[in-house]
């Protein structure tokens, strides 16, 4: 009787796994989508003000190095082929790709 009663625990975890794991998975395409959303090596575009008060915004093309949870280290490249790294705020930087698309 005891044997019974793992087999049927034992079952119902097995089950249980196999109809609530998948749903709590998130495809990649759904992460990939988020605009928020950073890997290392992605090219990105940094949205930078010189100066807080002012309204010009340059886009300057860069790489993500790093990834925090509130900055993300980028690499920026200068004009003598040397690159400079800066942490950023997320909601400074856009998708390269999602400028392309928009520009195409």
């Amino acid at each position: 009787m005891k044997i019974f009663q793992i087999t049927l625990v034992v079952l119902v975890l097995l089950i249980n796994l196999a109809i609530a794991f998948p749903s709590w998975a998130e495809s990649t395409h759904s992460l990939t989508s988020n605009p928020n959303y950073f890997e290392v090596g992605q090219k990105v575009i940094w949205l930078y003000k010189p100066r807080t008060d002012s309204s010009d915004v340059q886009r300057i093309p860069a790489e993500v190095v790093k990834l925090s949870s509130k900055q993300v280290q980028i690499k920026v490249y200068k004009h003598n082929n040397e690159f400079v790294n800066r942490w950023v705020n997320p909601n400074k930087l856009e998708n390269s790709q999602k400028v392309k698309k928009s520009v195409l």
